[in-house]
């Protein structure tokens, strides 16, 4: 099979034509392609279908084998892949996930590349029992859990997936891997969680760092970093147009019209090669 590696704000994924092959099961496939030993490497895979309800769509797996909802560094480097290698032929399309239909604008050169993808990624929904987060309140804005000893406070939102978001003041001295792993499957969380950990410099910029849910730690989440403008504003820390800075590189994302939001950043072709071991 065919495959092009790209990434997105440390984001590495890699994606297959679907029009060209038909795969029986995208869980094995994933799993073999995404493993850094024995396959490709990547943090997940991307598969592109047709779409009765959209212009295309867009199937996602983690690295595990887990089927995901959806992924903001994803479909960036999604959109950039099926315009061009020809897949669609517009600079604005829809993309089905299974988070909905998701809107896309691109950004071009002189030689037809993309550089740069807008995507309308919908509204937050911040009620709890559809995150789904096991709480008595009906939003999740800084709770209290307790991990090892150590108690934490977070918020939760879903943004196409679960996301949980806790605000620190120095990021460097956080376990990310520990935590995160531990807060993930916690059994509060019923269906798991991507777990955020961020740093706020000021009301238009944030440092984070993410674990998440199916993949592990990662460089960089697109839906993540969403999620933390969107639960940043929510409780009043952060405007409504907000750099993101991820281990692994940047976006941008700003809220309109009731916490709309729309994400923004690049993505890069890294290889493209053939899998033979299937």
């Amino acid at each position: 099979m065919r495959f092009t590696k790209m990434v997105a704000a440390g984001n590495d994924f890699i994606l297959y034509n679907g029009f060209d092959y038909t795969v029986n099961n995208y869980s094995n496939l994933a799993k073999k392609s995404c493993d850094r030993h024995f396959g490709i490497g990547a943090d997940g895979i991307m598969v592109c279908e047709k779409s009765d309800v959209a212009d295309i769509k867009m199937i996602y797996y983690n690295s595990d084998g887990s089927r995901g909802e959806m992924c903001g560094n994803g479909i960036r480097c999604f959109s950039k892949y099926v315009y061009e290698n020809k897949i669609l032929n517009k600079k604005s399309f829809t993309v089905e996930t299974l988070a909905g239909i998701k809107t896309i604008w691109l950004e071009t050169n002189d030689d037809d590349i993309v550089k740069m993808i807008k995507v309308n990624m919908g509204v937050p929904i911040f009620e709890s029992n559809m995150i789904p987060v096991n709480i008595n309140s009906n939003e999740v804005l800084l709770e209290d859990i307790v991990i090892d000893g150590i108690n934490i406070m977070f918020s939760s939102v879903l943004v196409g997936v679960p996301h949980t978001v806790i605000f620190v003041d120095d990021i460097k001295h956080v376990d990310i891997n520990g935590l995160g792993e531990k807060l993930e499957s916690h059994s509060i969380f019923p269906e798991k969680t991507n777990v955020n950990f961020v740093e706020i410099l000021d009301r238009n910029n944030i440092n984070i760092y993410t674990w998440e849910r199916g993949a592990g730690r990662t460089l960089g989440c697109g839906t993540g970093s969403c999620a933390s403008v969107v639960l940043g504003k929510k409780l009043g820390k952060l405007d409504s147009v907000v750099n993101v800075k991820t281990e692994g590189g940047h976006l941008q994302v700003e809220l309109k019209n009731n916490y709309n939001i729309y994400m923004k950043g690049g993505a890069t072709t890294i290889c493209t090669g053939t899998m033979l071991d299937l």
